[in-house]
């Protein structure tokens, strides 16, 4: 056989069984004794035979079925992951991959579960998930990996859940960058950091909190953290939040939003009376409102995710998964950072924020002075 690959019929000949026997092993179709299973899988290994995917699948003309289950509400991340996957939908239709594309409540580990429980009976493939830290959920995930089905947790992972592979950054790292950003932009003087999570049972919250307070802590020793303003991103939650406290007090310095329901956010700093100095701000995801926000002086920062390089990680890990290959995962995918100079020019992903979330106009006015970074040797 020197000069060509082994064949299904080579490995049935070493094996000492049909080639249906084989074909059966191979595509993993059952049916099959335990001892010639074992007979099958020694003379692969013994040849060498690589199973031709595209072949097989072709030949079963086998359709893959994936979902994603994306949370739902006025978050523009989320609309925006929507959209992405909703453009790879329609495109992956021609390489017979069906892409089901689900919504629930943000931050709702029974519905999470509950709409698991649906696809895993309509028969899928795989399942990309925003992971949460529930038990119930890190439950069911074991259930749908023993049933053979593929999860993997994309943006936020599910600690102690068996899955298959996380997608996403780093987000102690990202919290960690924040937090530098924000000592930075202090110059070395005092203040105080008010943190704005959706929720802390969300993993990817939960971890750039922290990453935050642990930069923070370490490096500039004169800022204080405020309490945590839990706002389950929704805008008005947050914006009913902050609005006495910066009508009450003038010592926050700095605002690190890490999820959702920045319009409320905004709508706040854009009515700061004019004798009041802005806070910094650090924000998370380049979205239609954060842009403007950022052109227009109201914030300084964004910590972006890249979601189209997350969604293009998560098929291509979901089709090897469901190829019976190793999970073609990449390391954690790198945030970028931009600030007003660098931010780069829209993109078709930044579709327009649901009209409950856009940023009010009323009050607006230009930020009441410019930022400087400068570089601290640390």
């Amino acid at each position: 056989m020197q000069g060509r690959l082994p064949t299904l019929s080579d490995v049935a000949r070493r094996a000492g069984v049909s080639y249906a026997t084989v074909d059966r092993v191979v595509n993993d179709r059952g049916g099959v004794a335990d001892k010639s299973v074992k007979r099958v899988r020694e003379a692969i290994d013994e040849l060498g035979y690589v199973r031709n995917v595209a072949a097989a699948n072709l030949s079963q003309s086998r359709t893959y079925r994936f979902a994603a289950i994306i949370p739902t509400g006025t978050n523009q991340f989320f609309q925006q992951l929507r959209a992405i996957l909703e453009a790879e939908r329609i495109r992956l239709l021609a390489d017979r991959i069906n892409l089901r594309i689900e919504g629930i409540a943000a931050f709702d580990g029974e519905a999470l579960c509950e709409r698991l429980d649906m696809l895993a009976r309509t028969g899928i493939d795989g399942v990309a998930l925003v992971g949460t830290d529930d038990d119930i959920v890190a439950r069911k995930i074991a259930e749908l990996r023993a049933a053979g089905i593929a999860v993997l947790t994309l943006v936020s992972d599910a600690p102690n859940a068996p899955r298959d592979a996380y997608i996403g950054i780093d987000n102690r790292v990202a919290g960690q960058t924040a937090g530098r950003l924000i000592g930075l932009c202090h110059g070395g003087s005092g203040g105080r950091v008010l943190p704005i999570v959706g929720a802390l049972s969300a993993p990817d919250h939960a971890e750039r909190l922290e990453g935050m307070r642990e930069t923070v802590t370490a490096l500039y020793p004169d800022l204080a953290i405020a309490p945590v303003i839990i706002g389950r991103d929704e805008h008005e939650i947050v914006e009913s939040k902050l609005r006495p406290i910066f009508e009450n007090s003038h010592d926050i310095t700095a605002v690190y939003s890490v999820g959702g329901g920045n319009a409320g956010l905004l709508r706040v700093l854009r009515a700061l009376p004019a004798d009041q100095n802005r806070p910094i701000v650090v924000l998370h995801d380049i979205v239609p409102q954060s842009r403007e926000a950022l052109e227009n002086g109201v914030i300084d920062a964004i910590i972006d995710q890249r979601p189209e390089v997350e969604i293009a990680n998560a098929l291509n890990c979901l089709r090897s998964i469901a190829d019976r290959r190793p999970p073609d995962v990449a390391d954690p995918i790198l945030p970028a950072v931009y600030f007003k100079e660098n931010l780069p020019p829209p993109q078709g992903r930044e579709t327009d924020a649901h009209p409950a979330d856009a940023p009010s106009s009323d009050g607006a006015r230009p930020a009441s002075k410019s930022r400087v970074l400068k570089e601290i040797d640390q």
